[in-house]
């Protein structure tokens, strides 16, 4: 009875796949939150040997505080406090209820009754910045214009992206309550993205945690005269006397860096 209720939460488990994209991610979230919490619910009501009586009610709780966890990792992802499955399958490794588990487990097997359950190898969640005032996506700088940021919010990084068409032509990172500037921008009209977030992935080019992503409603032109040249400067919060608004964007409308 005990490996009929904890055996499917250990495959289902075996079948979150931080590899796969977050849709699929998040279904095998579900699935598992599923059996966790029916596990929970089964060995609650079952009849238990005296002996194990007091480990029972210990597994009961680990099981249902594990259907939590995994029910509330999913609202984080919906609400991109982790952006990616790397992200999301780390913070799985910290639930206190996964934690629990094998400890009750132990017991069962110590006074007869043993189980087979795999704790999923999660890695540790990580805080990566990248180097302040550097570029992401380096494009031609044999202009005049100028492009000066400053992200005066003390808690994120931020990636600040000059686009055209839909592709990133500059993307500088601007590390929390510092500055940076893009110097050379040729001449032309660009729309202005931005990005905010927690743990920077070089690899994906994206934050991993607390990520928002966000457009400049009006776009931004950079002209070189006989004597004059465009110079820009914007801040990433909003201030009193601002001029620039704002926009929440899709993230699969943000132009790649």
């Amino acid at each position: 009875m005990l490996a009929g209720y904890v055996d499917p939460v250990s495959t289902a488990l075996g079948k979150i796949n931080p590899a796969a994209n977050l849709e699929a991610f998040v279904a095998g979230l579900q699935e598992a939150a599923s059996a966790a919490n029916s596990a929970s619910s089964g060995l609650g009501l079952s009849d238990t040997p005296a002996t194990v009586g007091t480990t029972k009610r210990q597994l009961v709780t680990a099981l249902s505080q594990l259907a939590t966890d995994l029910t509330k990792l999913r609202g984080d992802i919906k609400s991109k406090d982790f952006c990616t499955t790397g992200s999301a399958f780390a913070q799985l490794g910290l639930s206190e209820g996964l934690k629990a588990i094998p400890a009750a487990l132990a017991e069962m097997t110590a006074a007869g009754y043993p189980t087979t359950f795999t704790v999923p190898q999660t890695p540790a969640l990580q805080t990566r910045s990248q180097e302040n005032d550097t570029f992401v996506t380096k494009g031609r700088l044999r202009g005049l214009g100028e492009l000066s940021i400053d992200n005066s919010n003390g808690t994120i990084d931020s990636v600040v992206s000059l686009s055209q068409s839909g592709k990133a032509v500059h993307s500088l990172y601007v590390g929390k309550g510092k500055k940076g500037s893009i110097e050379g921008i040729e001449d032309g009209t660009y729309d202005v993205f931005f990005s905010e977030g927690v743990d920077w992935d070089p690899t994906l080019k994206m934050f991993t945690q607390n990520c928002s992503f966000s457009k400049f409603d009006e776009t931004m032109a950079f002209e070189t005269k006989r004597t004059t040249y465009s110079t820009w400067s914007i801040t990433l919060t909003a201030e009193v006397g601002g001029n620039a608004r704002t926009s929440d964007v899709d993230e699969e409308s943000f132009p790649q860096p």
